[in-house]
Protein backbone atom coordinates (compact mmCIF):
# COMPACT_ATOMS: atom_id res chain seq x y z
CA UNK A 1 0.00 0.00 0.00
CA UNK A 2 2.81 2.32 0.81
CA UNK A 3 3.65 2.59 -3.24
CA UNK A 4 0.18 2.71 -3.71
CA UNK A 5 -0.14 5.90 -1.43
CA UNK A 6 2.46 7.64 -3.39
CA UNK A 7 1.64 6.80 -6.79
CA UNK A 8 -1.79 7.88 -5.77
CA UNK A 9 -0.95 11.18 -4.54
CA UNK A 10 0.91 11.59 -8.04
CA UNK A 11 -2.23 10.50 -10.39
CA UNK A 12 -5.43 11.85 -8.51
CA UNK A 13 -6.62 14.58 -8.43
CA UNK A 14 -5.71 15.65 -4.98
CA UNK A 15 -6.23 19.51 -5.66
CA UNK A 16 -9.91 19.22 -6.00
CA UNK A 17 -12.15 20.39 -3.32
CA UNK A 18 -12.89 18.24 -0.58
CA UNK A 19 -16.16 18.99 1.51
CA UNK A 20 -17.71 17.58 4.73
CA UNK A 21 -19.79 14.55 4.85
CA UNK A 22 -22.98 15.91 3.58
CA UNK A 23 -26.72 14.78 4.75
CA UNK A 24 -28.11 14.18 8.12
CA UNK A 25 -26.57 10.41 8.44
CA UNK A 26 -24.78 9.15 11.39
CA UNK A 27 -21.18 9.89 9.83
CA UNK A 28 -22.57 13.69 8.08
CA UNK A 29 -21.04 16.65 9.35
CA UNK A 30 -24.23 18.15 10.32
CA UNK A 31 -24.20 15.21 13.10
CA UNK A 32 -20.78 15.59 14.17
CA UNK A 33 -19.75 19.57 14.39
CA UNK A 34 -20.55 20.13 18.00
CA UNK A 35 -16.45 20.23 18.73
CA UNK A 36 -16.14 23.18 16.43
CA UNK A 37 -19.04 24.96 17.30
CA UNK A 38 -17.67 25.40 21.01
CA UNK A 39 -14.79 26.22 19.98
CA UNK A 40 -15.50 29.22 17.92
CA UNK A 41 -17.59 30.21 20.92
CA UNK A 42 -14.69 30.72 23.11
CA UNK A 43 -14.23 33.94 21.26
CA UNK A 44 -17.86 35.50 21.05
CA UNK A 45 -17.83 37.81 23.66
CA UNK A 46 -14.43 38.90 22.23
CA UNK A 47 -16.19 39.60 18.60
CA UNK A 48 -19.39 41.22 20.17
CA UNK A 49 -17.23 43.45 21.66
CA UNK A 50 -15.16 44.44 18.95
CA UNK A 51 -18.13 44.88 16.68
CA UNK A 52 -20.14 46.91 19.23
CA UNK A 53 -16.86 49.49 19.26
CA UNK A 54 -16.17 49.67 15.64
CA UNK A 55 -19.38 48.52 13.57
CA UNK A 56 -20.95 51.48 12.17
CA UNK A 57 -24.44 50.43 11.31
CA UNK A 58 -26.23 53.29 10.10
CA UNK A 59 -23.38 54.36 7.62
CA UNK A 60 -23.45 50.73 6.21
CA UNK A 61 -27.43 50.50 6.15
CA UNK A 62 -27.52 53.83 4.48
CA UNK A 63 -25.27 53.08 2.07
CA UNK A 64 -26.93 49.63 0.82
CA UNK A 65 -30.19 50.66 0.76
CA UNK A 66 -31.13 49.57 4.64
CA UNK A 67 -29.60 46.49 3.54
CA UNK A 68 -27.02 44.85 5.51
CA UNK A 69 -25.41 42.06 4.04
CA UNK A 70 -23.48 38.73 5.60
CA UNK A 71 -21.33 35.89 4.58
CA UNK A 72 -19.88 32.95 6.21
CA UNK A 73 -16.88 31.80 3.82
CA UNK A 74 -16.59 27.86 4.41
CA UNK A 75 -20.04 27.13 5.46
CA UNK A 76 -20.18 23.26 5.44
CA UNK A 77 -23.60 21.95 5.65
CA UNK A 78 -24.75 23.58 9.19
CA UNK A 79 -25.84 23.70 11.81
CA UNK A 80 -22.98 25.46 12.84
CA UNK A 81 -23.07 28.19 10.23
CA UNK A 82 -26.56 28.98 11.19
CA UNK A 83 -25.37 29.69 14.92
CA UNK A 84 -22.67 31.34 14.22
CA UNK A 85 -24.34 34.28 11.74
CA UNK A 86 -27.56 34.55 13.81
CA UNK A 87 -25.13 35.76 16.61
CA UNK A 88 -23.50 38.50 14.04
CA UNK A 89 -27.01 39.17 12.94
CA UNK A 90 -28.10 39.18 17.14
CA UNK A 91 -25.25 41.74 17.71
CA UNK A 92 -25.73 44.00 14.64
CA UNK A 93 -29.42 44.19 15.61
CA UNK A 94 -28.33 45.02 19.28
CA UNK A 95 -26.30 47.73 18.18
CA UNK A 96 -28.63 49.45 15.87
CA UNK A 97 -31.32 49.37 18.40
CA UNK A 98 -29.07 50.92 20.99
CA UNK A 99 -28.35 53.92 18.30
CA UNK A 100 -31.13 54.37 16.52
CA UNK A 101 -34.22 53.16 18.50
CA UNK A 102 -36.97 55.04 16.44
CA UNK A 103 -35.69 53.81 13.49
CA UNK A 104 -37.07 50.77 11.88
CA UNK A 105 -34.61 47.98 11.50
CA UNK A 106 -32.81 47.42 7.95
CA UNK A 107 -32.99 43.87 6.24
CA UNK A 108 -30.46 41.57 6.54
CA UNK A 109 -29.33 39.06 3.55
CA UNK A 110 -26.79 35.83 4.48
CA UNK A 111 -24.81 34.33 1.66
CA UNK A 112 -22.86 30.77 2.43
CA UNK A 113 -20.56 30.44 0.42
CA UNK A 114 -18.20 26.76 0.24
CA UNK A 115 -16.53 24.80 -3.14
CA UNK A 116 -19.51 24.07 -5.35
CA UNK A 117 -19.60 20.61 -4.20
CA UNK A 118 -20.51 21.06 -0.83
CA UNK A 119 -24.21 19.83 0.36
CA UNK A 120 -26.13 23.00 -0.37
CA UNK A 121 -29.51 20.66 -0.63
CA UNK A 122 -28.77 19.91 3.11
CA UNK A 123 -27.83 23.40 4.47
CA UNK A 124 -31.15 24.72 2.50
CA UNK A 125 -33.12 22.19 3.85
CA UNK A 126 -31.84 22.36 7.45
CA UNK A 127 -32.44 26.32 7.17
CA UNK A 128 -34.10 27.72 10.33
CA UNK A 129 -37.47 28.47 9.60
CA UNK A 130 -38.15 31.10 11.77
CA UNK A 131 -34.64 33.41 10.54
CA UNK A 132 -34.37 36.89 10.02
CA UNK A 133 -32.63 37.24 6.88
CA UNK A 134 -32.36 36.26 3.44
CA UNK A 135 -30.56 33.40 2.73
CA UNK A 136 -28.57 32.46 -0.46
CA UNK A 137 -25.86 30.09 -1.52
CA UNK A 138 -22.57 31.02 -3.37
CA UNK A 139 -20.57 28.47 -4.21
CA UNK A 140 -16.47 29.15 -5.15
CA UNK A 141 -13.42 28.90 -3.71
CA UNK A 142 -12.46 31.73 -1.03
CA UNK A 143 -8.64 31.79 -2.06
CA UNK A 144 -10.61 34.15 -4.88
CA UNK A 145 -13.51 36.23 -5.75
CA UNK A 146 -16.73 35.04 -4.97
CA UNK A 147 -18.65 38.01 -4.24
CA UNK A 148 -19.26 41.86 -6.23
CA UNK A 149 -17.03 44.82 -5.53
CA UNK A 150 -18.06 46.43 -1.79
CA UNK A 151 -21.41 44.21 -1.43
CA UNK A 152 -20.20 42.53 2.01
CA UNK A 153 -20.56 44.58 5.31
CA UNK A 154 -19.67 41.07 7.92
CA UNK A 155 -17.88 38.39 6.76
CA UNK A 156 -16.93 35.10 8.89
CA UNK A 157 -14.40 32.51 8.00
CA UNK A 158 -14.69 29.92 11.09
CA UNK A 159 -12.45 26.78 10.47
CA UNK A 160 -12.30 26.77 7.37
CA UNK A 161 -9.12 28.65 6.30
CA UNK A 162 -6.99 26.30 7.35
CA UNK A 163 -7.64 24.18 4.73
CA UNK A 164 -5.20 25.23 1.80
CA UNK A 165 -6.02 26.24 -1.71
CA UNK A 166 -3.88 22.80 -3.60
CA UNK A 167 -1.23 20.62 -2.62
CA UNK A 168 2.23 22.65 -2.53
CA UNK A 169 3.87 21.24 -5.55
CA UNK A 170 6.94 20.25 -4.05
CA UNK A 171 5.62 17.83 -1.98
CA UNK A 172 4.65 15.30 -4.77
CA UNK A 173 7.70 15.72 -6.56
CA UNK A 174 10.01 12.39 -6.01
CA UNK A 175 12.87 14.52 -7.14
CA UNK A 176 12.33 17.55 -4.63
CA UNK A 177 13.62 17.92 -1.10
CA UNK A 178 10.15 18.43 0.20
CA UNK A 179 9.23 14.68 -0.95
CA UNK A 180 7.10 13.30 2.19
CA UNK A 181 8.16 10.18 1.67
CA UNK A 182 6.71 7.63 4.03
CA UNK A 183 4.83 10.52 5.70
CA UNK A 184 0.92 11.53 5.36
CA UNK A 185 1.49 14.70 7.29
CA UNK A 186 3.94 17.16 8.63
CA UNK A 187 4.82 16.81 11.88
CA UNK A 188 8.34 15.53 12.65
CA UNK A 189 9.23 16.17 8.22
CA UNK A 190 11.61 17.93 7.38
CA UNK A 191 13.07 21.90 7.40
CA UNK A 192 12.38 21.29 3.78
CA UNK A 193 8.44 19.53 3.75
CA UNK A 194 7.56 22.62 6.51
CA UNK A 195 9.12 25.38 4.15
CA UNK A 196 6.74 24.12 1.83
CA UNK A 197 3.35 24.40 3.94
CA UNK A 198 4.78 27.74 5.16
CA UNK A 199 4.71 29.34 1.55
CA UNK A 200 1.77 27.62 0.22
CA UNK A 201 0.16 29.11 3.56
CA UNK A 202 1.24 32.41 3.29
CA UNK A 203 0.31 32.63 -0.31
CA UNK A 204 -3.23 31.55 0.21
CA UNK A 205 -4.03 33.61 3.48
CA UNK A 206 -2.90 36.71 0.86
CA UNK A 207 -5.50 35.83 -1.74
CA UNK A 208 -7.71 35.31 0.80
CA UNK A 209 -7.13 38.60 2.41
CA UNK A 210 -7.39 40.58 -1.51
CA UNK A 211 -9.91 38.87 -2.23
CA UNK A 212 -12.04 39.91 0.42
CA UNK A 213 -10.58 43.39 0.65
CA UNK A 214 -12.49 43.93 -2.52
CA UNK A 215 -15.61 42.30 -2.07
CA UNK A 216 -16.03 43.93 1.96
CA UNK A 217 -16.94 47.53 2.08
CA UNK A 218 -14.93 50.28 3.74
CA UNK A 219 -15.60 49.95 7.81
CA UNK A 220 -17.14 46.45 7.32
CA UNK A 221 -15.98 43.30 9.49
CA UNK A 222 -13.90 40.04 8.87
CA UNK A 223 -13.97 37.26 11.62
CA UNK A 224 -11.82 34.66 11.42
CA UNK A 225 -11.17 31.77 13.53
CA UNK A 226 -8.71 28.67 12.75
CA UNK A 227 -6.49 26.44 14.59
CA UNK A 228 -3.23 27.59 15.64
CA UNK A 229 0.61 26.51 16.38
CA UNK A 230 2.00 28.70 19.05
CA UNK A 231 5.52 29.81 18.13
CA UNK A 232 7.99 27.24 19.09
CA UNK A 233 5.60 24.30 19.84
CA UNK A 234 6.37 21.04 17.55
CA UNK A 235 3.28 20.16 15.68
CA UNK A 236 3.67 16.86 17.08
CA UNK A 237 2.78 17.97 20.38
CA UNK A 238 -1.01 18.79 19.53
CA UNK A 239 -4.02 17.21 19.06
CA UNK A 240 -4.20 17.31 15.40
CA UNK A 241 -0.93 15.93 15.49
CA UNK A 242 -0.67 13.49 17.48
CA UNK A 243 -3.61 12.23 15.18
CA UNK A 244 -1.95 12.34 12.41
CA UNK A 245 0.21 9.98 13.75
CA UNK A 246 -2.12 7.48 14.95
CA UNK A 247 -3.80 7.60 11.24
CA UNK A 248 0.22 7.62 9.51
CA UNK A 249 0.55 4.52 11.68
CA UNK A 250 -2.59 2.59 10.91
CA UNK A 251 -2.21 3.19 7.07
CA UNK A 252 1.36 1.77 7.50
CA UNK A 253 -0.03 -1.19 9.78
CA UNK A 254 -2.72 -1.94 7.01
CA UNK A 255 0.17 -2.21 4.14
CA UNK A 256 2.14 -4.42 6.15
CA UNK A 257 -1.02 -6.62 6.37
CA UNK A 258 -2.13 -6.38 2.53
CA UNK A 259 1.54 -6.19 1.57
CA UNK A 260 0.68 -3.32 0.21
CA UNK A 261 -0.18 35.77 10.06
CA UNK A 262 0.26 38.03 7.42
CA UNK A 263 -2.50 40.62 7.55
CA UNK A 264 -0.04 43.67 8.48
CA UNK A 265 1.87 43.41 5.40
CA UNK A 266 -1.34 42.45 3.35
CA UNK A 267 -2.48 46.13 4.12
CA UNK A 268 -5.74 46.13 3.34
CA UNK A 269 -7.32 45.64 6.73
CA UNK A 270 -6.96 47.19 10.78
CA UNK A 271 -6.46 44.54 13.06
CA UNK A 272 -9.38 45.29 15.64
CA UNK A 273 -8.70 41.89 17.69
CA UNK A 274 -5.95 39.03 17.64
CA UNK A 275 -5.48 36.54 20.04
CA UNK A 276 -4.74 32.78 20.84
CA UNK A 277 -6.81 30.94 23.28
CA UNK A 278 -8.96 27.17 24.39
CA UNK A 279 -10.40 26.18 21.79
CA UNK A 280 -11.49 23.14 24.93
CA UNK A 281 -11.92 25.08 28.05
CA UNK A 282 -14.41 22.76 28.57
CA UNK A 283 -12.08 19.60 29.40
CA UNK A 284 -11.12 19.09 32.80
CA UNK A 285 -10.16 15.99 35.05
CA UNK A 286 -13.53 15.22 35.63
CA UNK A 287 -14.92 16.37 32.31
CA UNK A 288 -13.52 13.90 28.80
CA UNK A 289 -14.54 13.35 25.06
CA UNK A 290 -16.15 10.50 24.15
CA UNK A 291 -13.60 8.76 22.05
CA UNK A 292 -16.57 7.33 19.58
CA UNK A 293 -17.74 10.76 19.17
CA UNK A 294 -14.16 12.24 18.84
CA UNK A 295 -13.80 9.52 15.79
CA UNK A 296 -17.10 10.56 14.36
CA UNK A 297 -16.56 14.76 14.65
CA UNK A 298 -12.84 14.16 12.69
CA UNK A 299 -14.22 11.69 9.72
CA UNK A 300 -17.04 14.04 9.16
CA UNK A 301 -14.85 17.10 7.63
CA UNK A 302 -12.11 14.80 6.84
CA UNK A 303 -13.22 11.43 4.67
CA UNK A 304 -13.12 13.51 1.47
CA UNK A 305 -9.67 14.13 1.77
CA UNK A 306 -8.87 10.40 2.22
CA UNK A 307 -11.18 9.23 -0.05
CA UNK A 308 -9.37 11.26 -2.88
CA UNK A 309 -6.69 8.70 -2.16
CA UNK A 310 -8.17 5.17 -1.08
CA UNK A 311 -11.09 3.26 -2.07
CA UNK A 312 -14.01 3.38 0.47
CA UNK A 313 -13.34 0.47 2.13
CA UNK A 314 -9.71 0.90 2.55
CA UNK A 315 -10.78 4.42 4.52
CA UNK A 316 -13.68 2.23 6.53
CA UNK A 317 -11.05 0.03 7.83
CA UNK A 318 -8.72 3.00 8.84
CA UNK A 319 -11.35 4.56 11.19
CA UNK A 320 -11.64 1.10 12.18
CA UNK A 321 -8.63 0.47 13.23
CA UNK A 322 -7.87 4.28 14.23
CA UNK A 323 -10.74 3.70 16.86
CA UNK A 324 -9.98 -0.22 17.82
CA UNK A 325 -6.22 0.14 18.43
CA UNK A 326 -4.67 3.30 18.05
CA UNK A 327 -6.04 6.24 19.48
CA UNK A 328 -7.13 4.37 23.05
CA UNK A 329 -3.32 4.17 23.88
CA UNK A 330 -3.00 8.01 22.86
CA UNK A 331 -6.80 9.81 23.67
CA UNK A 332 -5.09 10.78 27.28
CA UNK A 333 -2.30 12.73 25.70
CA UNK A 334 -4.48 13.84 23.01
CA UNK A 335 -7.12 15.84 25.65
CA UNK A 336 -4.13 16.92 27.61
CA UNK A 337 -3.02 18.52 24.41
CA UNK A 338 -6.10 20.79 24.60
CA UNK A 339 -4.91 23.92 25.61
CA UNK A 340 -4.49 27.94 25.49
CA UNK A 341 -2.87 29.22 22.17
CA UNK A 342 -3.89 26.29 20.19
CA UNK A 343 -6.78 28.44 18.27
CA UNK A 344 -6.14 31.97 16.87
CA UNK A 345 -8.74 34.68 16.56
CA UNK A 346 -8.69 37.63 13.85
CA UNK A 347 -11.01 40.32 13.74
CA UNK A 348 -10.37 42.78 10.60
CA UNK A 349 -12.10 45.89 9.85
CA UNK A 350 -11.81 47.07 5.94
CA UNK A 351 -9.71 50.45 5.59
Amino acid sequence: MEALVRETVLKNDVEGPIRAIGGLGANSYFKNSVYQRRAANVTKDIIDEVITKKLDVKSLSSASNRTICLADFGCAVGPNTFTSLQSLIDIVKKKYLSQFPNEPMPEFQVFFNDQPSNDFNTLFRSLPPDREYFAAGVPGSFHGRVFPKSSLHVVQSNYALHWLSKVPESLVDKNSPAWNKGKIHYAGASDEVLKAYRERWAEDLNNFLNARAEEIVPGGMLIVIMPSIPDGMPYSELANGILYSSFESTLLDMSKRENLLRVEKNGCFDIEAIGLTNPAPWLTDDVHVDMKEYVRHIRAPMEGMFTKHFPNEIVDEMFEQLLVNKLPKVFDKMERAYKDKIQSYYVLQRK
